[in-house]
């Protein structure tokens, strides 16, 4: 898949162990074919950030997983039961992938389609004082 990379992502996922690296590839890749518009940053001076209307996810390597910070105000269904933190967030949840782990990448995936519809439709805030 052809997007366009931020060096400063690439600085950020460079120097941690390969699991993680390969974690990290994985999502900025699913994240991409969600939406070939999505646009990666750095917010918080060293966190990958991947935006399109709105915020639609971060990364964070911990010592043993990484995270992968989800903006969608607890509002997209999660079937798989992939999400593994924050539960009672306002604003965003986390999936946890640990070393050895296999990432549920089909249920990412149609997350992050279903934020990006969200992020279009004026943002997870809106939708919800709608509904």
């Amino acid at each position: 898949m052809s997007y366009r990379k931020d060096p400063r992502v690439d600085d950020y996922i460079d120097p941690l162990p390969e699991w993680q690296q390969a974690i990290c590839h994985e999502v900025r890749e699913l994240v991409h074919a969600a939406d070939p518009e999505v646009v990666e940053t750095i917010k918080r001076t060293v966190q990958p950030y991947f935006v399109l209307d709105g915020n639609i996810c971060a990364l964070l390597a911990a010592k043993t997983h990484v995270n992968v910070f989800l903006y969608d105000g607890g509002i997209v269904p999660d079937p798989e039961g992939i999400i593994t933190g924050g539960h009672e967030n306002k604003t965003g949840r986390t999936v946890a992938i640990h070393d050895g782990e296999k990432l549920n990448a089909p249920a990412l995936l149609a997350m992050f389609e279903q934020i990006i519809a969200n992020n279009r439709a004026g943002g997870w805030r809106k939708l919800k004082r709608e509904s």
